[in-house]
């Protein structure tokens, strides 16, 4: 077995990985990324959508070329409707913009990781695919990283590899928190050129055409992600299973519908007991070190301001400061989607009224309605200056 040295390790190929690899090699330090798949491993599905602003500029002063690319093979919405009960409350609308300056860049998963992983070329940083991690050994002066191929050495590695990270469960940090009961429906319908879809991200409280279900849809480049909220008492695979029944009500019609990816899924609400091990080699980012429903696209963008922070730590040495800050922004991020669910699931009586006054407001109210477009997505401030996640 060979022994490989390097500066950085980065355990996971995909945009938090990807990121994180980009801006070590920005700030001058060697580093390889390590990835469980294959290189042409299929990757179904638009997944995480929504790059922000503050992401966008996060990657684009690593690489401006990259952050040209996320926002010309992405989309800015023409406007973000709010809807109660089929009768709309709130719109906001957004000019054209330079990629310098858009708003946010909404594509699908496997193109931005094109993208990031083009741009990690360019910087020099390279990838090992097909190397699962199978042990991280960490020490005062270093850490040593096995896959089934190869030994590394560095003087730290990076854990970017998702829910299920083994980079996490081998230095024994565990996840706190709850488990939501509610299921979500989850489906990406392809664009149809004869009948184009809206350009508008839209969120139906109570929508008629889903029999009074939460109805969400975020168009992006090629595509639109229809989200729905399942009730209690709902089968989600039955419920996707009947999608030609009830889908056509919310395109176009004549729309061909062609439904190109479909899950459904429970949130997490658990954040890691450390992001760091206990001699400060190892860091957890994005979902390695914490998973929440991702309301406000607050998974991956967080994700990247983890990955912008992890490359700052590794640069400078202070890991310390990485895993007080990042874990705060973590545990505050999960509070803040918690408050999206529970205004989602409005399972109080008092919470059910205070959205049907504010729709009945709305027309008169602007902070009414603005309130109705913004509950569902949870406040973003990470407690931390400069980053809103």
């Amino acid at each position: 077995m060979s022994t490989t040295p390097t500066n950085v390790l980065v355990a996971g190929a995909g945009p938090v990985g990807l990121a994180t690899a980009l801006l070590l090699r920005a700030r001058g330090l060697p580093v390889t990324v390590l990835e469980a798949a294959a290189e042409r491993a299929p990757r179904p599905g638009s997944r995480a959508i929504f790059l922000h602003r503050q992401s966008l500029a996060t990657l684009a002063a690593a690489d401006p070329a990259l952050g040209a690319e996320l926002v010309r093979n992405g989309l800015v919405w023409g406007a973000r409707c709010t809807y109660f009960a089929g009768r709309e409350v709130h719109r906001r609308t957004y000019t054209p913009a330079p990629a310098d300056r858009a708003p946010f860049s909404s594509l699908p998963q496997p193109v931005m990781e094109e993208l990031l992983r083009a741009a990690c070329r360019r910087a020099g940083a390279g990838i090992r695919w097909n190397a699962p991690v199978t042990g991280v050994e960490p020490a005062p002066d270093g850490v040593l990283v096995r896959t089934p191929d190869a030994v590394y050495r560095a003087a730290y590695a990076v854990g970017c590899d998702g829910a299920r990270s083994a980079v996490r469960r081998a230095v024994g940090v565990g996840l706190r928190g709850p488990r939501s009961p509610y299921a979500f429906l989850v489906l990406d319908v392809a664009d149809d050129p004869a009948h184009p879809l809206p350009l508008d991200r839209a969120f139906h409280y109570r929508d008629p055409r889903m029999d009074a279900r939460n109805v969400l849809t975020v168009p992006f480049r090629g595509g639109l992600r229809v989200d729905v909220q399942c009730r209690p008492d709902d089968d989600p695979d039955a419920l996707g299973a009947a999608a030609d029944d009830w889908l056509p009500g919310l395109l176009p019609a004549g729309h061909a519908r062609t439904v190109t990816w479909s899950s459904h899924y429970r949130f997490q609400q658990v954040v890691a007991d450390a992001l760091t091990d206990a001699h400060g080699r190892v860091l957890l980012a994005g979902e390695a070190g914490h998973l929440f429903a991702p309301f406000g696209a607050r998974g991956l963008n967080s994700g990247i301001a983890d990955a912008a922070a992890a490359a700052a730590a590794a640069a400078t040495g202070d890991v310390s400061g990485y895993a007080a800050a990042r874990h705060r922004a973590a545990v505050l991020n999960r509070r803040a989607a918690g408050r999206a669910l529970a205004h989602l699931t409005a399972t109080g009586p008092w919470h059910r009224a205070a959205q049907r006054l504010a729709a009945a407001a709305a027309p008169r109210s602007r902070r009414a309605g603005r309130w109705l477009d913004s509950a569902p997505y949870g406040p973003r401030d990470a407690g931390i200056p400069g980053s809103r996640y």
